[in-house]
């Protein structure tokens, strides 16, 4: 049975291994992220960073273990796909806006469809959080006329739009030019600040320093290291975390 939204029960992974044709790119995970956890996942190019997190809503199928999101587990059935699908929002690296819509319909198509929520509604829902983050004059704009960083943060309004208990951050700023990357990260300060729990892909150390309750270092589809801001950066108990750190923060 569902859990309610306001259950806070979070995500955890036990045992969990995908492979892609022989290539074993998780191997054994077990992570448990606490309901209003604020988790950043870090490591280089080909850790498995993104697979990990495409598992929870089964945009990627782990072949063994298990994960299970707010009490429901992600095994495959229709049912429980959708029912954690509705709980988790996700946004990617590069926006997956619909080119030919405008901002308001392309926050309000899933709403109406998914949701079953009126026009009116959807609406109301859309300019709220295009106002959350702070873009409310762009809506009958195409996504073509906004730039990279207020296109991700109409994706971030998007996913709000669908009231996700978890967020999912997949790299969301590396398409981005550097000077657009802060105002997106701000807009997902704040929303760590709410007490949402999120987990995000990214290489933006600073931002983990600042937002993030545990940051994970992960390599060769293994969990390297799980620790706090401090610890991780100040004092990492792995040779392998302290390698990455030195390349990235030098």
């Amino acid at each position: 049975m569902a859990n309610s939204p306001t259950d806070q029960q979070g995500i955890t992974f036990s045992k969990v291994n995908k492979w892609y044709g022989a290539l074993h790119v998780l191997r054994d995970i077990d992570l448990k992220v606490a309901g209003g956890e604020k988790v950043v996942v870090c490591g280089p190019s080909g850790s498995g960073k993104s697979t990990l997190i495409r598992c929870v809503n089964r945009l990627e199928e782990h072949q063994s273990g298990t994960i299970v999101v707010d009490g429901i587990e992600v095994d495959g059935t229709r049912q429980n796909i959708d029912l954690v699908r509705r709980r988790v929002g996700m946004v990617f690296q590069n926006f997956n806006l619909y080119p030919h819509l405008t901002i308001l319909d392309n926050c309000t198509l899933a709403q109406r469809w998914v949701s079953g929520r009126s026009r009116k509604e959807a609406e109301e829902r859309a300019l709220h959080y295009l106002e959350r983050v702070r873009i409310p004059d762009q809506v009958n704009k195409y996504p073509s006329q906004l730039s990279g960083g207020q296109q991700q943060r109409v994706a971030i309004a998007r996913s709000l739009c669908m009231a996700p208990d978890i967020m999912l951050f997949d790299e969301p700023t590396s398409a981005l030019d550097p000077e657009l990357v802060r105002e997106v990260l701000d807009t997902m300060a704040e929303l760590a600040s709410e007490g949402m729990t999120m987990i995000c892909v990214t290489h933006e150390m600073g931002f983990a320093r600042q937002v993030a309750d545990r940051v994970i270092f992960m390599d060769q589809g293994t969990v390297i290291e799980s620790a706090s801001p401090e610890e991780f950066f100040d004092n990492p108990k792995e040779e392998r975390t302290r390698r990455f750190l030195s390349q990235i923060l030098h």
